[in-house]
């Protein structure tokens, strides 16, 4: 009967251990699911950042050739042709 007992009692002991090591690792899953989340969320805005600066820096190169600079003069023209381009396409279209 003690034997019983013995084998009951490691049983729960290894039962009460395995319980506790499963809540760690659902903390732990928890508190990697959070910070996976959080770096989500940062590299969301980067990458909305990135974008933004790109634009700017397009926008700058632009203005920059506009005011005399020799360094992107052909982007700077293929760019006021495209304009020219969709404007005279709108115009033709509300012509019609």
């Amino acid at each position: 009967m003690s034997e019983i007992v013995e084998i009951i009692d490691t049983l729960e002991s290894r039962l009460k251990k395995l319980l506790n090591k499963i809540d760690r690792l659902e903390q732990t899953s928890s508190d990697l699911n959070q910070e996976l989340s959080k770096a989500t969320t940062t590299i969301h805005k980067q990458s909305n950042e990135i974008e933004a600066l790109k634009k700017q820096y397009e926008t700058l190169k632009i203005t920059n050739s506009l005011l005399g600079s020799d360094e992107n003069k052909r982007e700077t023209k293929l760019k006021i042709n495209s304009l020219i381009r969709e404007i005279d396409y709108c115009v033709a279209q509300l012509s019609d």
